[in-house]
């Protein structure tokens, strides 16, 4: 159990580290034999952080339904079936939350979620209001709407100086992936 547990956490911003960050606090609380869950939307593609992950014990990662399209390039009717989906996804980790499994839930790209039409904002402040004292939350991804700001006691905003992106360098693996 997590010594004075139940804290939610906003890592936010343009620049890179945000996932790096969730995994880096992942890590952390399992070393101490905490379980942690691991939820990634609007990501499918195989990242090396997730095979190193895959090695820890207490760390369990879900991920929502792989997209062959960005969220700005879907269709109405697809970005309604990926809400399903990631509400769907979603009623799970409650079940689990709400029966003690888990001490740590991290929530990654579910701000970018909720902007792009494909996560009900509303669903998640309820579970926020409602989440077992002791269960740490943290939430990741680009402008989090001022309700969820106010809901959190940590906000941590990674900025954007400089990428390498800005010079025709695409992801690395091992590096960006």
């Amino acid at each position: 159990m997590i010594q004075d547990g139940g804290l939610i956490h906003i890592y936010t911003g343009d620049g890179k580290g945000k996932t790096t960050a969730c995994i880096g606090l992942a890590v952390r609380c399992a070393g101490h034999d905490n379980h942690v869950l691991l939820v990634q939307f609007l990501k499918g593609r195989p990242t090396g952080e997730l095979k190193s992950l895959a090695l820890i014990p207490n760390i369990e990662i879900w991920r929502g339904k792989e997209t062959m399209k960005f969220t700005f390039q879907m269709t109405a009717e697809e970005k309604a079936q990926v809400l399903a989906d990631h509400m769907a996804l979603f009623e799970k980790v409650k079940e689990k939350c709400f029966a003690g499994e888990v001490e740590l839930l991290i929530l990654d790209e579910v701000l970018g979620s909720i902007n792009a039409g494909v996560f009900d904002k509303e669903v998640l402040i309820d579970f926020l209001k409602q989440k077992p004292a002791t269960l740490e939350v943290v939430m990741s991804g680009r402008n989090p709407a001022p309700e969820l700001v106010e809901l959190a006691d940590y906000v941590s905003e990674v900025g954007k100086r400089k990428h390498p992106f800005e010079k025709g360098i695409p992801a690395r693996t091992g590096i960006e992936r």
